[in-house]
C-alpha cells in the first residue's frame, strides 16, 4: 500500500515537472528535491536491502546526475532537467533506467523537431527553448507504468 502511494506521488510530481517546464521552461528545485527525498522511502517500501541494493541505487542516481551535469556544462541541457534525471534515477533499477533514457531521447528528439518547426513557422528571432522536462517526465511515467503497474494487470 505504501509503495502504491509513493508511485502515485512520484507520478504527480513528474506531471508537475512537465507542466511547469512546458509553461515557464523551469523545473522547480523543490520538485526535484521531493522526488529525490522520497526515493529512500520507495527503496524501503520495495524491500531493497540496505547493502548493496540501496547503495547501488544511490550510486546509479549520482552517476546519472554526474553524466548529465556534463551535458549541462556543455550547454546541451538545462539544470532542472539534469536534477530531474538524477532524482528519477534514484527510483529506477539499471535496465528500466536505460529504457527510460532511450524513450526520453526519442521523445526529446520529436519534441525538439516540433518546437523548432513551430519556431520557424512563427518566424521568431529568438533561439527555441525545448521543454525537455516533458520528455523526461513522459518517459519516466511510461517506465514506471511498465515496471511497477503492469504487475497488477
Amino acid at each position: 500500500m505504501v509503495a502504491h502511494a509513493l508511485l502515485a506521488i512520484l507520478a504527480l510530481l513528474l506531471l508537475a515537472a512537465a507542466v511547469t517546464d512546458l509553461k515557464a521552461r523551469i523545473i522547480a528545485n523543490r520538485l526535484n528535491l521531493a522526488i529525490a527525498l522520497l526515493a529512500p522511502a520507495w527503496w524501503w517500501a520495495s524491500g531493497l536491502a540496505p547493502w548493496p541494493d540501496m547503495a547501488l541505487q544511490a550510486a546509479l542516481g549520482l552517476t546519472v546526475f554526474a553524466l548529465f551535469a556534463g551535458l549541462f556544462a556543455l550547454g546541451w541541457m538545462g539544470g532542472g532537467d539534469v536534477k530531474l534525471l538524477g532524482a528519477l534515477a534514484l527510483w529506477l533499477p539499471l535496465v528500466p533506467l536505460m529504457r527510460m533514457l532511450l524513450a526520453m531521447a526519442l521523445l526529446g528528439g520529436l519534441l525538439t523537431v516540433i518546437v523548432v518547426a513551430v519556431h520557424r513557422l512563427r518566424k521568431l528571432k529568438t533561439s527555441p527553448e525545448v521543454p525537455y522536462g516533458v520528455a523526461i517526465a513522459t518517459a519516466g511515467l511510461w517506465v514506471i507504468g511498465e515496471l511497477y503497474l503492469n504487475q497488477f494487470a
